[in-house]
Order: C-alpha cells, then sequence, then structure tokens
C-alpha cells in the first residue's frame, strides 16, 4: 500500500487511474490465480497471489482516497461477519449451516444477491445452495440423480419432435439438475468439468499423436477408426 500511495503521488499513469479503469485488470488477476490453483501449478502460485495482492492494494488506497475507510475499518467489519457467522466459535449463539447464517443478514428474498457476473456454472451452484438453506432440497442424492433421468428423457423427446426451442430449455434443464447432482454428492460442479475438460484434451492429443504415428489423416479417417484410436488410448 506505500508502494502505491508513492506511486500515485509521483507516476502520471498510476495517478490518474480509478476503480473503474482497474476493473478488467482486477478480473483478469483473479482469473490467472484460479488458473494456477486449478493446474496446481505451484511455480505460478507465488507470483500470481503476488499480483491479487498489489491489486488488492490498489483498490484500498483507492477506497480510502474516497472516504469509504481504512483498511483496518474493513478488516474490522469482514472479522465481525465472519464472527457472526460461526457464533458457536465466538460466543454468539449456537451453530448453524453457513447458508443459514448468510441468510439472516440479506435484505430482500431468498434468491437475491447472487452476483450477475457468476458463469452459468457457478450460478446454479449458488442457486440451488440459497434455496436448500430454507429448506427446498432433497434430503440424498437419490432425488437429484432421479431428476438426471428424468431430465435426460425430455431432452430426448424434445429432439425427437425437432423442436429448437424446447431443446435448448430441456438442456437447461438438465445442466441445472446435473449441478444438483454434483452438489449433493459434495463435488464441486466447476472442478468437476475442468477435469473432464484437461482429461479430454489431453486424450485428444494423445490420439492426434497416435494417429500421425499410424499415418492417420483425422480429418479423413472417420468416426469408426477414431473411436477406436480414442478406445486404445483411454
Amino acid at each position: 500500500m506505500a508502494l502505491v500511495r508513492d506511486l500515485r503521488t509521483r507516476c502520471s499513469w498510476d495517478r490518474v487511474q480509478t476503480r473503474e479503469t482497474l476493473r478488467p485488470y482486477l478480473v483478469e488477476e483473479v482469473l490467472e490465480l484460479d488458473h494456477a490453483i486449478a493446474e496446481a501449478d505451484r511455480d505460478a502460485m507465488p507470483d500470481e497471489l503476488g499480483d491479487m495482492l498489489l491489486h488488492l492494494a490498489w483498490q484500498l488506497v483507492l477506497a480510502e482516497e474516497d472516504g469509504l475507510g481504512t483498511p483496518t475499518t474493513m478488516a474490522d467489519r469482514v472479522v465481525r461477519k465472519m464472527q457472526r457467522r460461526h457464533p458457536h466459535l465466538f460466543d454468539l449463539g449456537p451453530p448453524a449451516p453457513w447458508e443459514v447464517l448468510k441468510r439472516r443478514e440479506r435484505t430482500g428474498g431468498t434468491l437475491d444477491g447472487v452476483p450477475r457476473e457468476l458463469t452459468a456454472l457457478r450460478a446454479a451452484m449458488r442457486l440451488q445452495e440459497r434455496a436448500a438453506s430454507v429448506g427446498f432440497d432433497w434430503p440424498d442424492v437419490k432425488g437429484p440423480e432421479d431428476k438426471v433421468r428424468e431430465e435426460t428423457g425430455e431432452v430426448t423427446e424434445a429432439i425427437a419432435n425437432g423442436e429448437i426451442a424446447a431443446v435448448q430449455e430441456e438442456v437447461g434443464d438438465l445442466l441445472f439438475a446435473v449441478v444438483n447432482l454434483a452438489r449433493k454428492a459434495g463435488v464441486d460442479p466447476t472442478a468437476a468439468l475442468e477435469g473432464a475438460n484437461r482429461k479430454f484434451t489431453e486424450r485428444f492429443r494423445e490420439m492426434e499423436a497416435l494417429a500421425a504415428e499410424r499415418g492417420i489423416v483425422l480429418h479423413e479417417a472417420g468416426l469408426e477408426a477414431l473411436d477406436r484410436l480414442w478406445e486404445e488410448i483411454k
């Protein structure tokens, strides 16, 4: 923060920056750190954490200049919030589920306040967690399993009818049900999909390499030949 304050006084570029002009960098730094964590890249993580720390210092200095508070007052606010969300650890009341504790602090409806900027996959998870906090949830994983089967059948039916709008709606319902299944099974759907993407990418590249070794041209081989290569890689 001392560095940022200094740059604000001595550098013409730093002097004119605002919260709005720095927003793209904030998103970029978060995504770069998220990628390093997802890849378990221990070499990249310290650098990405440092970049995030610098950007946080920027935001704190700008907030300070704007009269929104000091880092200390902001830290105090988040400490009090976390204490409220762990009441049994700070003599503030009995333990309660995380979403229930968060709901006590919200104004508006149960689903209000889910960030619009979340990916659709992450938003589905948050909406389901909010609904579960008021008891709108299956008791175990069987309900979501049955729902996925039901939605799969409805997708098949919509495809057979050739109605594109209906197919889109039913595929959306199926994806939402799969997120719910992941949640009830204790799996982060985003991490699960990232893992599937990585696995597919690695296998496809291995398949390309195997095809090249055997003189097979992928786009001329046909699905049956590609399937054999794929099963061999698996």
